[in-house]
């Protein structure tokens, strides 16, 4: 009797479901080539919209800014950014911010600083390089919010 009830159980305990394969692990965005190649991308456009800038090119500077919008929010929408996307992303909106500010648009400029502000206070580690970036953003604000006073 007892090698029956054992032999039944075996039996019942075979015809039970599969077990569940394991959750699929994320892939990290981050290690992909096309972010690498999206960050330096970015960073260029970046460096050559200050360079417009400077050059007095406000309306090619602005174009290549309004597109490094679109990659930056591509490559910030991963869920760990690396830390030199991060700094494109908030250099896309620095270069923005300045040109609104030069046209008078406080309220606009201030609303990407504070997306800057809000960028660093969270970012993990801090450095002095990111305390320097969340410091120049919250002077922009205050610049802002001067001007906005008068």
């Amino acid at each position: 009797m007892r090698h029956s009830l054992l032999l039944v159980t075996v039996f019942l305990a075979a015809c039970g479901p599969v077990p569940p394969s394991p959750a699929p692990t994320p892939r990290d965005a981050t290690a992909e080539q096309w972010y690498g190649q999206t960050v330096a991308e970015l960073a260029d456009m970046n460096r050559r919209a200050q360079e417009l800038l400077q050059e007095k090119k406000p309306d090619e500077a602005a174009a290549l800014i309004v597109k490094g919008e679109s990659l930056s929010k591509r490559l910030i929408s991963v869920p760990h950014p690396t830390l030199a996307a991060t700094d494109a992303a908030s250099d896309v909106d620095e270069l923005y911010g300045k040109m609104l500010f030069s046209h008078r648009n406080y309220g606009w400029a201030r609303l990407l600083f504070q997306k800057d502000v809000a960028r660093w206070k969270n970012w993990r580690p801090q450095s002095p390089e990111t305390a320097a970036r969340l410091k120049r953003a919250e002077d922009a604000i205050a610049e802002c919010d001067h001007r906005m006073g008068q």
